[in-house]
């Protein structure tokens, strides 16, 4: 999608710091992070969010997204004290960009509910 900021990561059309990439798959360090970890994992196609993952290779991509951003949040150092994954969906679940991505953060003890 052309006005899509993921979609322009993912091309190279705007830099990141990257931490892994494949034929699939993108995770990089967030612009503004929130807590000392804090890295997004987006498919390099553009799904909008979670709830368009239907159909065939949905739950695979998911299962991808999800087994890459655990395997990332423990080469960060978020294995011994965890962290916490968020997929915020649409507007009245926070999401702010249109493209399915998962957050990670760790490195600090988050509260519960957040913010």
């Amino acid at each position: 999608m052309s006005d899509c900021i993921f979609c322009k990561i993912a091309a190279g059309e705007i830099p990141c710091r990257k931490l892994y990439e494949d034929d699939e798959i993108l995770a990089f360090h967030d612009a503004v992070p929130q807590a000392p970890v804090h890295f997004l994992v987006i498919p390099r196609g553009h799904i909008r969010n979670i709830m368009e993952t239907g159909g065939p290779g949905g739950a695979a991509l998911l299962g991808r997204l999800l087994y890459k951003a655990q395997e990332l949040a423990v080469e960060q150092g978020c294995g011994e004290r965890g962290a916490r994954f968020v997929i915020n969906c649409k507007s009245d679940g926070g999401q702010t960009v249109d493209h399915l991505h998962v957050h990670v953060l760790g490195g600090r003890p988050l509260g519960w509910p957040p913010g």
